[in-house]
C-alpha cells in the first residue's frame, strides 16, 4: 500500500534484491538459531547502512526528533532495527511460525458485530506496526473477509518471498493504482457482501496532483491522502482506524480498531472542510498511536515536505 516517489523511496526498495536475499538468510538465522542471533547478524548490517544512507539518516532522525524519541546515531540504528524486526515478523508469520494467540485486540467488539451481521465497513491504516497480522488473523476468523488496497510494484520480489512462504499472504491484496470506476463498483460489491476493504491513511500517492488535505502532526502540518475518506462516503459504510504495533521488540502486538464515523457524508458545500476535518481526526489518533511505540511508524522519507498539490476540495 506504499506509494513511493523516487526521491521519497523506502528504504527497504533501495535495492529490492540486495534486501531481499539479506532477509531471506536472517529469516534462516532466526529460523535455526533463534531471535538473539538474527539480531546479533542484523546490526552490523544495520550499522553500514546507517553510515552510508545520509538520506536514511536524515529523515529518520527528524522524525525522531519530532516524536521525542532518542536521536543520534544509535536512534536512527534503533528505528530502522525495528523496521528489520517488522519484515522479521512477516516472513515469520506467513512462515507459519508467529504465535498470533498473542495478539492483542482493543475495540474490535463493533467489528466482530458488523461480521455476526454480514455488514462490511471501510478500514484505515498506517504505516505504524505490523498490517499483516490483521490479514493473518482474517484467516482465522470466520466470516473476516478482508481486502488491503496496495501500491506493491516496487516490491515485487519481497511479495513472492512471502507467497513462497505461504500462498495465501498474496489472496486479499488488490493493486491499485488508481480509482477508476470499475474499481470503486468491485469494491462497493465487496463491501456490501459483508467485507472490509483497508486503505492507507499516511501515504500520499503518486500523482502530479495529489489530493490532500492538511492536519496537524508532531507539531506541524502534514499532507494526509482525502482518498480513504471520499472512499467511505462513495461505499456509504463505516469507517474505521486500525493502529497495529507494539511497545517494544519483545512486547506483544496490538491491533487497535477506532471508530471514526458510522458513515460518511461529503455535502456539496462545505466539502473542502469535512476531508480536513477527517483527516485531521486521523492525523490525530496516529499520533497518539505513534507516540505509545515511536520506533514502529516506517515512513521513511520526509513526511512534513508538502506537495505541489490540489487542496481537498478538488478531490471528487
Amino acid at each position: 500500500m506504499a506509494h513511493l516517489m523516487s526521491d521519497t523511496r523506502h528504504w527497504a526498495a533501495i535495492n529490492e534484491a540486495s534486501f531481499v536475499a539479506g532477509m531471506r538468510l536472517l529469516f534462516w538465522v532466526c529460523r535455526v538459531f533463534g531471535r538473539w542471533p538474527f539480531r546479533i547478524v542484523l546490526y552490523p548490517v544495520l550499522l553500514w547502512y546507517v553510515a552510508t544512507q545520509a538520506r536514511a539518516r536524515r529523515v529518520s532522525g527528524d522524525y525522531l526528533r519530532r516524536v521525542g524519541a532518542p536521536g543520534g546515531v544509535f536512534g536512527v540504528l534503533r528505528h530502522f532495527g525495528a523496521f528489520a524486526e517488522a519484515i522479521l515478523d512477516k516472513m515469520l508469520l506467513w512462515g507459519g511460525l508467529f504465535d498470533l494467540d498473542q495478539v492483542k485486540l482493543h475495540g474490535a467488539e463493533p467489528l466482530l458485530q458488523m461480521i455476526r451481521e454480514r455488514r462490511g465497513a471501510l478500514l484505515v491504516c498506517s504505516h505504524l506496526g505490523n498490517l499483516d497480522l490483521c490479514r493473518a488473523l482474517s484467516l482465522r476468523t470466520p466470516g473476516l473477509r478482508i481486502t488491503v488496497l496496495v501500491h506493491t510494484r516496487h516490491a515485487q520480489a519481497f511479495n513472492g518471498m512471502l507467497a513462497k512462504l505461504d500462498p495465501r499472504s498474496q489472496l486479499n491484496l488488490m493493486q491499485v493504482t488508481e480509482m477508476t470506476p470499475a474499481t470503486a463498483m468491485q469494491l462497493s460489491e465487496r463491501v456490501e457482501r459483508g467485507e472490509f476493504v483497508v486503505i492507507a491513511g499516511d501515504r500520499v500517492p503518486v500523482s502530479s496532483n495529489p489530493r490532500v488535505a492538511l492536519a496537524p502532526f508532531l507539531g506541524q502540518a502534514a499532507a494526509f491522502p482525502v482518498g480513504p475518506y471520499v472512499m467511505a462516503s462513495v461505499l456509504g459504510c463505516p469507517l474505521y482506524a486500525l493502529f497495529t504495533t507494539r511497545q517494544g521488540f519483545e512486547a506483544p502486538y496490538e491491533l487497535h480498531f477506532e471508530r471514526l464515523r458510522e458513515q460518511v457524508a461529503l455535502p456539496r458545500r462545505g466539502r473542502e472542510a469535512a476531508l480536513t476535518e477527517l483527516a485531521g481526526e486521523y492525523a490525530a489518533r496516529l499520533e497518539h498511536h505513534v507516540r505509545r511505540a515511536p520506533l514502529e511508524w516506517f515512513n521513511f522519507y520526509d513526511f512534513w515536505h508538502l506537495p505541489d498539490s490540489e487542496r481537498a476540495d478538488a478531490a471528487h
